[in-house]
Order: C-alpha cells, then structure tokens, then sequence
C-alpha cells in the first residue's frame, strides 16, 4: 500500500477533528440534562484548559509575553470565542445537533464576507453569489415563520457572527504568537466567564455520569484542536479545508444514535447548499492563492531583459 500524500494525511486530520468536535457537542448535550449551561462550560473548561496548557508547556509555548499591538487583538478574539461558545451550546441544548452544526458551516462564507468588507480583501462575483447561495441555505435550515420553526436556531446564527469575530482577529495576531497559547488563553477565559456566571444560578447536581460526559468532552475537545493544527499543518490549505464539512455526517449519525433526531428533507436540503457553496468558494480561494503565487515568482518588467531595438531598414 503507498504512503499517504501529505494531502490526504492533512485531510484524514480534518475528518478526525470534526469528529473530535461533534463528539464534544455530544457529550455537552447529554450532560445538560443534569447541569445547567455555564455549569458545564466550567467544568469542561477546567478539563480541557488543563490539556491544552500541558501541550503548550511541551512545546515551550504557555509562557508568553504578548505583544502590545496584539493585546486588543487577543481580547476581541476571545470576546468572539466566549460569545461564539455560548450562543452555540444555547442552540445545541436545544434544538437537534445537526441542525445547530449545518447552520454553524456557514461561517467561512461568514469569514469571507467579513474579510471583503473589513480587511479589504478582494473577493469577486462568483464567490460573492456563493455568499448569497449560502446564507439562503441557512434560511432554509432555520425556516423563520414555519411550522417547523425553532426559534433557538437564531442563537446559532448569533454563533456564527462571533465566530467570524474570531476567526478575523486571528488573521490580524502577528506570527510570532504560538497557536497554542492562543488556544491556552482562550480556553482559560471561557472557562472564567462560565465560572463566574455559574456563581449566580442554581447548580445541578454533579454525579459521576455527568462528571464523566464532561471529561469525555474536554478530551473530544481537545481531539478536535490538536488534529485540526496538524491538519493545516500536513496539508494544503485549499485541499483540506472543505473536509470540514464532514462534520454534519457525523452530526447526523450522532444525532441519530443517541437523542433519536431524525433530519428532515429542509434540513439536508440547506445543509446540501451550504456544503456546495462553501466548497466552491474554498476551490475560488485555492485558484487565486495560486494565481498569487504564479505573480509572484514571475519577473517583474522592470527586471526583464530590454528590448531589441528594431533592425535598420
């Protein structure tokens, strides 16, 4: 059997990511039939803040110090993490899995929009229609003013935008800032504001099933952002990214398995036109980064050999 391409490797990562994170989604969403929502983001949070601070004291990179210029940066990056998580998990307690994850796949179209209109980014018709294309998907998975309505899909939409905040502030962190502090220091925040708010409600009574869930979770978690670095790590940017959308297979199958969610044809409908125009628009970026590249490498006119001047007649 030949060895895997860098390529497949780095998409077989993305694959085990996603179901890193669904499993963590899972694990959550059983767990709240005991605890309360900012119970259990402490909880987790103290778990896999742990896990997460033991690979970055490995890699020599817990400790340090940022950058004055990335300290807003890093603060509006955990503002979207913080509200991104919330948001969501309020949309996960209640409503099907899949449906919360199908609406959350619009978020690098989200991504893109934001890039165009904040960074200056320059994104062309096509992938602008895909834009298009894929919100409508996510109006019929949301499915406002029908029978089938829930009206905690809008807490996912809400996700979506903090996420966008997120994912746009960490474009702007310098190089210099180790992934895994990030992640360390993200982590670490979460789990304060779930601690704090959880100081104000009633908690649930923590037994050992839903204590295990938790650790179950922090461990899926942590799954999903080891291999989702070594994904962008093994492979292509451009290859691997639209193996993200596994995601909702094992979404589906997990929703299935363990809270009997069957989806409805709306559902696999948008999620089929998300998926499609979010893997168009991966393919649009991948054609202009090497576009990019191919101006780059070639010589500038300036640098060309001059002309020969035309023989005498």
């Amino acid at each position: 059997m030949p060895p895997l391409t860098d390529n497949a490797r780095g998409a077989l990562f993305m694959m085990v990511s996603m179901a890193g994170f669904v499993c963590n989604d899972t694990m959550l969403k059983l767990a709240s039939a005991e605890l309360t929502l900012f119970q259990a983001i402490f909880l987790r949070g103290i778990m896999a803040t742990g896990l997460i601070a033991a690979l970055a004291l490995l890699r020599g990179e817990l400790f340090h110090r940022v950058e004055r210029r990335n300290v807003p940066i890093l603060g509006l990056r955990m503002l979207g993490e913080i509200g991104g998580t919330i948001c969501f998990l309020t949309a996960l307690f209640n409503m099907p899995i899949a449906n919360a994850t199908a609406i959350l796949q619009a978020m690098p179209l989200a991504v893109t929009l934001a890039a165009a209109l904040f960074l200056g980014e320059r994104v062309g018709w096509r992938r602008y229609g895909a834009i298009c294309a894929g919100f409508a998907g996510v109006l019929i998975i949301v499915r406002p003013g029908t029978e089938g309505f829930n009206a905690y899909a809008f807490w996912a939409v809400a996700a979506v935008f903090f996420m966008v905040l997120r994912d746009v502030t960490t474009r702007q962190l310098t190089r210099a800032m180790p992934s895994t502090f990030v992640a360390f220091s993200t982590a670490l925040s979460i789990t304060l504001v779930g601690g704090v708010v959880s100081l104000f409600q009633p908690w649930g009574t923590v037994t050992p099933a839903s204590l295990g869930l938790l650790a179950l979770a922090a461990v899926f978690l942590f799954t999903g952002y080891l291999f989702i670095v070594l994904a962008m790590r093994h492979g292509e940017v451009g290859f691997v990214s639209p193996f993200r959308y596994t995601i909702l297979i094992w979404a589906i199958i997990l929703g299935m398995v363990f809270f009997a969610e069957m989806p409805d044809a709306w559902m696999l409908a948008g999620s089929a036109i998300v998926v499609a125009t979010g893997v168009y628009t991966f393919y649009r970026e991948r054609i202009r980064a090497r576009r990019t590249r191919a101006a780059e490498a070639s010589p500038r006119p300036e640098l060309a050999a001059p002309a020969r001047p035309p023989a005498a007649q």
